[in-house]
């Protein structure tokens, strides 16, 4: 049976609060992440705000929602995160979110691969039949990404987001199983 948590370059783990606070609030000075990470102002946020934020949503939503650390394979360093929100489980969608903290780790399939894993997790753990996200018009690099794996885009709130005097869209993506199926190999 295979390692439904293990991809070709990543792993997805259990969240360590402590640990995913110190290392997300390192990247909160990166203005530009944090343009990534949400639709608000950026902000810089400390390692305890920061863990107090993981500890909350974690208890809050632990019946219907399932969030994962994204680990390097090679040293098992910490990437970034990934979540899965059941937001209406008798018709089983989830709302997906996925971030890659550190700059130096754009680009080289890392967010790719975990994603392939989450959905893998999504699909055949959780048995769902849609994941939906959005992204942000201004982020051509996830949604190329998402489009790889197999999102349709399913629609545009036109004008919804407003960045350096410029009004951006916001997309929503979204991949059903038969349509995740049809690229499955294995």
């Amino acid at each position: 049976m295979k390692d439904i948590y293990r991809g070709a370059l990543v792993r997805l783990a259990a969240v360590d609060p402590q640990e995913n606070g110190r290392t997300f609030s390192r990247f909160t000075r990166d203005s530009e992440l944090m343009r990534l990470f949400g639709s608000g102002p950026a902000r810089v946020y400390s390692p305890k705000a920061t863990a107090d934020f993981f500890e909350k949503e974690m208890d809050a939503n632990s019946t219907k929602q399932y969030w994962f650390s994204i680990r390097l394979l090679e040293n098992d360093r910490l990437l970034g995160e990934t979540d899965l929100l059941l937001d209406n489980p008798a018709s089983r969608d989830a709302f997906l979110g996925i971030g890659i903290y550190a700059r130096e780790d754009w680009g080289k399939g890392y967010g790719t691969d975990a994603m392939y894993i989450i959905l893998r997790f999504a699909f055949l753990e959780l048995n769902l039949r849609r994941v939906t996200l959005n992204v942000f018009e201004y982020n051509p690099r996830a949604i190329r990404s998402y489009e790889k794996i197999g999102f349709q885009h399913e629609g545009r709130l036109r004008g919804a987001l407003l960045k350096d005097g410029k009004r951006w869209d916001l997309l929503y993506m979204g991949i059903l199983f038969e349509d995740w199926k049809e690229t499955q190999h294995d």
